[in-house]
Order: structure tokens, then C-alpha cells, then sequence
């Protein structure tokens, strides 16, 4: 899920390939062991902020890779999830790319102040960063799931390379909290029929969401609050952000989601976690 510049991304992202080499060019060829995981990181860092604005489209229809998420949920029932039953009331608010330092202290603050709980999706590289902000997640009161190691798009890699991805994710989750979560959302919404079998056997359950705030694309509180009113249905999973790429705004994100829950409720919807609106254990089994 789990970002994102909003414009001419292409362009930008071939001008700092072009920086990159002549900056490379001009430095010393013998950089030492210890910069490279740094550089690594930081490269990371840059696809994912620029192959976001690529991902989180609506739920429904083909996608970009194939696949008809509408199918797969049919296909798929119980391992492959958009939304509950639509005769529930309940809805479940979603925080993907956490922990960010940046923005999830403030949604969680802002959660605490309107006495909801939510999901969490953590990246595993970014646990590893912040393991605090993932134990306050799960001690105040919100559900885990994995988001991958380092948020690739997993419909272009391998079954093996996504089985790491959620592995090394799942072990840095398991590490700060003490337990493997159950839910594992893929990056960008993406996953294959192979991987989501390996997933299905293995104990995981791929949820996805059907109402998608759009707001990687840094937009007002105004705009996410009127993308996710608009949409809701009982039973509902909203798409939010809690953490993003390298210089990404979602203050509106932040602003909104008090208008969001208030409007919810006013409606008579009744915002809480995942595990609770799917009626299964936030925690996998073995």
C-alpha cells in the first residue's frame, strides 16, 4: 500500500539518474564497504517514492499487471479481501508505509484524541529503524499487519523474492512485538495468483481495500475526506498513509482523519480493526 510523488515523476526521475552518474563519475573509485547498505537504502528510498505515484488505484477492474481484484476476492474468498460483508455497519480505517517518524506519531495521536482503533501496515526495514513507534502502535490499541521488507511492487518479482519480502518483514514485526501478523498487505495492491496461493497455504490473509483515499498524491484534508466519504460502504477497508516517501506531505492526511471518523459516525458506521471487521486473529498461526 505499501509513498508517492504527484507529478512529472518521469522527468524527475531521469534528471536524478543523470545526476547520479555524473556524481558517481566524479568520485573516488574505492568507496568504503560500510557506505554501500546506506547507499542501498537511500536507492530503495527513491524507487519507492518514484514507482508510487504507479500504484494504489481503485479497487475493481483490470489493474495494471492483469489482474481483477473483484475475481481474485471470489477466486480467493477469505485469503484475498477488499471489504466484509456489506450487511455490517463496521468500517476499518488502514495506515500503510509505517512506522515514519514524520506523520504516524501524529495519526496516532490524532486516533487517541477520537477514541478509534485502526490497522497499521509496517515495513520491515522501517521497524527495524523505529521499533518504538511500532510497540506504541500495538500498545495503543491498533492491529499489525505486514507490509513487506522494503516495499517492492510483488507482481514483478519471483515467488521466492516475495516470500523473502514478507519473511524478513514478518521477523523484524516479530522481533519488536512478539508475534507474526496474520495480515500481510503487498505494495501498490499488487500480487499474483502464485504468490497469493503461497500466501493462502501459508497462513496469511492479503487484504487489500475498496475505498481508496488517494492520499499519496499530498492532497488537502478537504480532498481525502471527500475521496473516502464518497465512497464508503458498510463494511468498507479506507486506504490511508501514515508514512511516505522522501519528502512526501500527508499533513492533510493528518488534518482529515478527525473530520473522517466524525463524519463516520455521524453516519452510522462504527470505525475498528481489521481482525475485528473480518472477524479473524490478528496474529498467524506457527
Amino acid at each position: 500500500m505499501m509513498k508517492r510523488p504527484f507529478c512529472h515523476w518521469g522527468r524527475r526521475v531521469a534528471a536524478w539518474g543523470c545526476a547520479f552518474f555524473l556524481l558517481f563519475a566524479a568520485a573516488a573509485p574505492g568507496l568504503a564497504l560500510a557506505e554501500k547498505g546506506t547507499e542501498a537504502s537511500e536507492a530503495a528510498e527513491a524507487a519507492w517514492t518514484a514507482q508510487a505515484s504507479l500504484g494504489a488505484k481503485a479497487a475493481g477492474g483490470k489493474r495494471p499487471g492483469g489482474a481483477d481484484w473483484s475475481e481474485m476476492q471470489r477466486r480467493y474468498r477469505g485469503a484475498f479481501v477488499l471489504s466484509a460483508p456489506r450487511r455490517t455497519r463496521k468500517v476499518a480505517l488502514t495506515f500503510d508505509d509505517v512506522p515514519d517518524p514524520r506523520y504516524t506519531p501524529l495519526v496516532l495521536a490524532t486516533l487517541k484524541r477520537e477514541k478509534i482503533h485502526a490497522t497499521f501496515f509496517v515495513v520491515g526495514s522501517r521497524a527495524l529503524k523505529h521499533p518504538e513507534l511500532v510497540k506504541r502502535i500495538q500498545k495503543e490499541g491498533h492491529a499489525i499487519g505486514n507490509h513487506s521488507f522494503n516495499h517492492p511492487d510483488f507482481s514483478k518479482l519471483p515467488l521466492d523474492e516475495v516470500k523473502r519480502q514478507i519473511e524478513r518483514s514478518e521477523a523484524a514485526i516479530k522481533g519488536t512485538v512478539g508475534f507474526a501478523p496474520r495480515l500481510v498487505r503487498p505494495p501498490y495492491g499488487e500480487i499474483t495468483p502464485s504468490q497469493l496461493d503461497w500466501a493462502r497455504a501459508n497462513g496469511y490473509t492479503v487484504v487489500n481495500w475498496d475505498v481508496d483515499s488517494s492520499d499519496w498524491r499530498q492532497l488537502s484534508a478537504q480532498r481525502v475526506f471527500m475521496n473516502v466519504t464518497r465512497s464508503v460502504r458498510p463494511g468498507s477497508i479506507i486506504l490511508l498513509h501514515a508514512g511516505g516517501g522522501t519528502g512526501q506531505n500527508l499533513f492533510g492526511t493528518v488534518d482529515a482523519i478527525p473530520k473522517i471518523v466524525r463524519w463516520l459516525r455521524s453516519h452510522g458506521y462504527e470505525p475498528v480493526t481489521l481482525p475485528e471487521l473480518l472477524g479473524i486473529p490478528e496474529q498467524k498461526n506457527g
